[in-house]
């Protein structure tokens, strides 16, 4: 059995930022570091900083007043910050850079006077914070068939912005049937859709016209890497999300010749290993990683740390 690796695959600079913020937190302050919800959706990452002394909360109740406390990759509301402040916590953001600017975004149209829209899942923590950055009413809608249903009238000032790693098509969709309702609708097209999840939807597109099954390893909380799923699952192979290879069903490659593999933005790499091994000790065939965009971008550390990674 030949196994097909994506590329890129796996942690992107947003993520890989975040979790070095909590690692260099705790060098620097000693545990316990307080991580309101978790860095990243990835039980893996998440387990492995509580053993290092971080601590994961879901409300800033359960954080003594005064201590460090880092806001996940996905972004908080102005509540969130604002409450913590009032405790005199001591904040390190983690926000990833893009979703900062989805936020920064939706504040500009805020303050021109739009109605605002945004495209998203309802409940994703990312959605949250972001709706929680204006003062307006945001407008939430996940799919095209919603458009329909805004309490707004057609000649509504209407502007939207989008939830990072969202699927590309998906989203082309709600665009589309928001200008058919709207036609001066304003709004960034797909640009809000980070570099990372637009890459990795890509190549997985790429990997399901080659094999036969798609892995793709990932949390099931994990936005993205249940986009990649259906990206492959639309291209018209069988696609699994496994977290790790515990999760795997030998029945999926009965008959199967080329099963290709593929991780969301915040998996490490060797639950992607493991996976390989896995597929190895089934059936021993060559492992070839396809060609793809190198990635190389980074985001800077919060200026408390940055003197910390030199």
């Amino acid at each position: 059995m030949q196994v097909l690796l994506a590329q890129p695959r796996g942690f992107c600079a947003g993520v890989t930022r975040a979790i070095d913020i909590v690692e260099r937190a705790l060098a620097r302050y000693g545990a316990p570091v307080y991580v309101y919800h978790e860095i990243v959706h990835n039980h893996r990452v998440v387990n492995d900083l509580r053993l290092q002394g971080a601590v994961f909360v879901d409300t800033l109740d359960q954080v003594p007043s005064g201590a460090h406390i880092v806001f996940s990759a996905h972004g908080v509301s102005g509540a969130v910050e604002a409450q913590a402040r009032a405790k005199a916590l001591q904040l390190l953001d983690a926000t990833c850079p893009l979703v900062s600017k989805v936020h920064q975004q939706a504040q500009r149209f805020e303050r021109l006077g739009y109605t605002l829209v945004m495209i998203g899942h309802a409940g994703h923590q990312e959605v949250r914070g972001t709706m929680g950055r204006v003062r307006s009413p945001m407008h939430l809608v996940s799919h095209a068939a919603d458009v329909a249903a805004l309490p707004l009238p057609a000649n509504a000032r209407v502007a939207y912005v989008t939830q990072t790693t969202l699927s590309l098509d998906d989203t082309l969709e709600v665009i589309a049937a928001l200008q058919q309702r709207f036609p001066d609708i304003v709004g960034p097209q797909v640009d809000d859709i980070c570099y990372a999840t637009q890459n990795r939807q890509v190549a997985v597109r790429d990997l399901a016209d080659r094999v036969q099954v798609v892995l793709v390893v990932g949390a099931r909380n994990s936005s993205n890497s249940n986009r990649l799923r259906e990206v492959a699952q639309r291209s018209g192979v069988q696609a699994h999300l496994v977290q790790d290879a515990s999760e795997m069903d030998n029945g999926w490659f009965d008959g199967v010749t080329r099963v290709g593999v593929t991780a969301g933005a915040s998996t490490p790499e060797p639950l992607v290993q493991q996976v390989v091994d896995t597929l190895q000790s089934l059936q021993p065939g060559p492992v070839l990683q396809l060609p793809g965009v190198q990635e190389r971008v980074s985001f800077r550390l919060p200026a408390e740390l940055a003197q910390e990674a030199g």
